[in-house]
C-alpha cells in the first residue's frame, strides 16, 4: 500500500506541476489591451523633461550635428586639397 500511495503522491506531484507550466504559458498571451494596459503603466513612471529642458537638450543636438558636419567637411574639404596637389588634378 506504500508504494500506491508514493505513486499517487507522484502523480497528483506532476499534475500541479503541469497546471503551473499551463498558467504561466497563459500569463505569456496576454491580449493586446492587457499589453497597452501595461505600457501605459510603465509610461506613467517615466520622468519626462521640462519644456525649458526640452528646448536646451535640442539646441545642443543641432549644434552638435552643425559642428561635426561643417568638422566633416572642412576635412574632405582638406583631402581633396591635398589629393589635387599630389596628383595634379583639377576639378572644373
Amino acid at each position: 500500500m506504500a508504494k500506491d500511495e508514493k505513486e499517487k503522491s507522484a502523480i497528483k506531484k506532476a499534475t500541479e506541476t503541469a497546471k503551473k507550466s499551463a498558467k504561466k504559458k497563459n500569463a505569456k498571451n496576454e491580449s493586446a489591451a492587457d499589453f497597452f494596459s501595461g505600457v501605459r503603466q510603465e509610461l506613467s513612471k517615466v520622468v519626462w523633461p521640462t519644456k525649458k529642458e526640452l528646448i536646451s537638450y535640442t539646441v545642443v543636438v543641432i549644434a552638435t550635428c552643425a559642428v561635426f558636419a561643417i568638422g566633416f567637411w572642412l576635412l574632405d574639404m582638406g583631402i581633396l586639397e591635398i589629393l589635387k596637389q599630389l596628383l595634379g588634378i583639377t576639378l572644373s
